[in-house]
């Protein structure tokens, strides 16, 4: 499986493509299970790129764990949840909180 993630311009955020939109956190990325999937999250992403919503527009692997769509490589984790040196900063701690 697969998602859509990139950084958003205008503050630089990780972003991952859920619902027709660009979602904070992955937990509800749209998942592709194939490769027309695949295409179809390539092409939003490029017209993101293209309209400067968007950088860094990447197709990465993804798993479902307990209903929630988390990235396989550890720096797609990384990127999900905040800064490894500090539990306090990131996505990590809006959910702690």
């Amino acid at each position: 499986m697969k998602i859509l993630t990139a950084n958003r311009l205008t503050d630089g955020i990780a972003v991952w493509y859920a619902d027709g939109g660009w979602a904070e956190t992955v937990g509800r990325a749209d998942l592709a299970h194939d490769k027309a999937a695949e295409d179809r999250l390539e092409a939003i992403g490029a017209k993101a790129y293209a309209d400067n919503e968007v950088v860094d527009v990447n197709l990465i692997d993804a798993d479902v764990v307990d209903g929630v769509v988390e990235p396989v490589r550890l720096r797609e984790k990384i990127r999900a949840a905040g800064p490894t040196i500090r539990g306090d900063l990131g996505k990590q701690a809006e959910r702690a909180a």
